[in-house]
């Protein structure tokens, strides 16, 4: 049971807690309270069933010390009264039960605070002026409809903002203190203070916002006063019985005179100093545009900030919680090396509660990977409660699966992840599944897409490895139709065929070198007649003819690998459609090599993308000297390029290939088919309507109930 992860299963002990585990639940905002900030039976649903999942130590959202002052949302839990003390006690005795331990993350929001921005209250920061950053940063590569769902947060009102007088400092000094006291009355574990992120006790830490004379500004000591001075009096009120995690940014991004490693870590050590039980590390960036907050807070890559965490770690004398995209391996190593004690895992617990439970019981392949799409954060930009693409139940705890009244015989057309999770579903509540997939291999789209993006692939492997236990019979290889299916006797039909591609109307479509993304999927996968430009070497088409008969091209990974060195498509290729499809694949060429060059009619790329991994996707695509044309209308394609209208200019492109990646409609040809039949059918996924992964998994997992 312990040999993968002996370290990251072992008990652990944060000042008086011991933890089952070294995994962390870090702070993530469900935004799911009541109006006035009281626990929910939503909150208490989500973290009990984190709980229930093996985890340590929860930590509770981030929770506001004096609200709604200082408050970023209404449905942010509030600490700020006795009030909120029956609701925190109802979530304490949800956790405890299943063994795990919990704290409250406390927080004053300061220049972030949504709330005060709303009622006309100037938002406090340490001194004035403010840093001088990209106010519009975030503006680009933003949708219409994502900027005023933005806008709701403050009712479209601007901030002012307010020196913190001494009196104030003293006040948000006493609030933290309190709502520590309310913690410990509500038999909570302790409590995190959130000094990372930007809010309020962060830029007292920064020398890019600090710029006070007084006792709170100027040196290290005089910078951390305000987080010590908080420890130390929750220290003498609540006693050593109750735990103090302090958050801090490992580092600032994007800013002059932000904070260093180096100073992080001598503020761990007057926080250690002033009665904290552990750091938790993360990072920060200042910089104002979209793509910084996949720099801090948000990390985009793997262990992002456990570089942070070994410094800081080898600093104190308390454990540090490490953060960052840490999967189990990642984090079973983190804590063999000492660069922490304890991992915490934010995405991957939304994505599967039961992590834990299933590194316990030694079947890792059966954790639903998190996807790293972002749809989860996206929310928190409007307050909005989060949802995951992979995890339909987050967010949506009322639908609970129940035991139908009578066992049907159901049969799903299409292995993409709708049809596999309408299987998965149906099948653990007792009906008969068959599944179909024409493919000799799981996944339809979503396979195809993780060749420019992996983790849709560990997704395919996660449906395999559990439908592998489950009574679900899958029959690979079978052309459905109405006949081949009403022979197996079914009460109920669902139909999970996916999308297609629609016929082109620009002029030259239809030539050689132009492929949609029906013909590119077929070809990397063998499936359909091989392409063959009149540049290509005659060598690399006998490549393809052998494997055509030897089938490697039809695993994934062998093409990803295999595309290194060779593609069928030239050197400089066009790709029409800017949408997620076309963004992904442009990043994936042009880390082969090739010239690539994105044209579309909307103003924003990649729309369907959440916009946190839109802005990280563009900024890494355009890095990489891929050429993005917004707002084109393309009107011809040539044999050597492609025509492009811009207003009233038009312009060339030139290219080796072209590939359609704009058109992608529902592909209904079954379900029309089934119209007319007195069977029970529902149609789900991209062949309802194009939901990408997330839609295709909601609404595969809302019939997998139904029926």
């Amino acid at each position: 049971m312990r040999k993968e992860f002996p370290r990251l299963l072992s008990e652990g002990t944060l000042g008086p807690l011991t933890l089952r585990n070294r995994i962390v639940m870090p702070a993530m905002d469900q935004n799911n309270c009541t109006e006035d900030g009281l626990i929910s039976n939503k909150t208490l649903q989500h973290y009990e069933d984190r709980a229930k999942g093996g985890v340590g130590l929860l930590i509770l959202e981030t929770s506001a010390v004096k609200w709604p002052y200082g408050a970023t949302s209404k449905h942010q839990p509030s600490l700020s009264s006795d009030e909120v003390i029956p609701g925190l006690e109802k979530l304490a005795e949800r956790i405890h039960k299943h063994g795990a331990r919990i704290i409250v993350q406390a927080c004053h929001h300061g220049r972030i605070s949504g709330l005060d921005i709303s009622r006309d209250v100037p938002v406090l920061v340490p001194s004035l002026p403010i840093p001088s950053f990209d106010t519009l940063g975030m503006v680009y590569n933003t949708t219409n409809e994502e900027l005023m769902k933005m806008a709701t947060l403050t009712g479209g009102k601007l901030p002012t903002f307010k020196p913190a007088s001494a009196e104030q400092i003293e006040e948000i000094i006493e609030a933290f203190v309190s709502a520590a006291s309310r913690i410990k009355k509500a038999n909570l574990d302790g409590i995190e203070i959130h000094a990372a992120h930007g809010y309020l006790i962060s830029t007292f830490l920064s020398k890019a916002w600090n710029k006070r004379e007084d006792e709170w500004g100027g040196s290290i000591e005089n910078r951390t006063r305000l987080l010590s001075k908080i420890v130390e009096r929750i220290r003498e009120e609540c006693g050593s019985n109750f735990a103090i995690v302090v958050r801090i940014d490992g580092h600032e991004y994007g800013i002059k005179n932000g904070i260093t490693v180096e100073e992080a870590s001598n503020t761990a050590v007057i926080a250690e100093k002033a009665g904290a039980d552990a750091i938790h590390v993360s990072a920060i960036s200042s910089s104002g545009t979209g793509v910084g907050f996949t720099e801090g807070p948000l990390p985009w890559e793997k262990c992002q900030y456990s570089h942070l965490a070994k410094t800081v770690q080898s600093a104190v004398g308390i454990p540090v919680i490490a953060v960052g995209r840490i999967e189990p391996e990642d984090g079973e190593k983190l804590i063999a090396e000492n660069s922490c004690e304890f991992v915490a895992m934010g995405r991957q617990l939304l994505a599967d509660p039961e992590l834990p439970n299933k590194l316990t019981n030694n079947s890792p392949e059966k954790i639903r990977p998190c996807i790293n799409c972002f749809v989860c954060v996206a929310q928190n930009f409007w307050n909005g409660e989060p949802v995951c693409a992979v995890n339909a139940r987050l967010g949506n705890y009322e639908a609970e699966i129940v035991l139908p009244q009578k066992s049907k015989n159901v049969v799903i057309v299409g292995g993409g992840p709708a049809g596999l999770e309408c299987a998965r579903v149906a099948s653990s509540r007792g009906h008969k599944v068959i599944l179909l997939e024409q493919m000799k291999r799981l996944g339809g789209t979503a396979l195809f897409s993780s060749l420019t993006t992996p983790k849709n692939g560990e997704l395919i492997k996660w449906f395999e490895a559990v439908l592998e236990d489950s009574q679900v019979e899958i029959r690979k290889g079978f052309l459905a139709d109405k006949k081949s299916i009403l022979s197996l006797n079914p009460d109920a039909v669902v139909i999970a065929t996916g999308s297609k591609s629609s016929k082109s109307n620009i002029r030259g479509s239809d030539l050689p070198h132009v492929l949609s993304r029906d013909q590119l999927r077929g070809l990397l996968q063998g499936s359909k007649s091989l392409y063959r430009h009149e540049n290509s070497k005659t060598s690399n088409f006998l490549l393809l003819q052998i494997d055509k008969k030897l089938g490697i091209l039809k695993n994934i990974e062998k093409i990803r690998f295999l595309s290194k060195f060779w593609m069928p498509l030239g050197k400089r290729v066009t790709i029409i459609g800017g949408g997620l499809v076309g963004i992904e694949l442009s990043h994936f060429l042009s880390e082969r090599k090739r010239q690539v060059t994105v044209v579309d009619n909307k103003s924003v790329m990649a729309p369907e993308m959440a916009h946190p991994r839109r802005w990280r996707t563009l900024h890494e695509i355009t890095s990489s000297n891929v050429e993005l044309y917004n707002d084109v209308e393309v009107v011809e394609i040539n044999k050597n390029s492609v025509i492009c209208l811009k207003g009233m200019e038009e312009f060339e492109i030139f290219s080796d290939s072209v590939i359609l990646a704009e058109g992608i409609e529902a592909d209904k040809a079954l379900n029309e088919k089934f119209a007319d039949l007195e069977v029970e059918t529902h149609v789900i996924g991209d062949a309802e309507s194009i939901g990408y992964i997330e839609g295709a998994i909601r609404s595969g997992n809302k019939v997998g109930r139904l029926l």
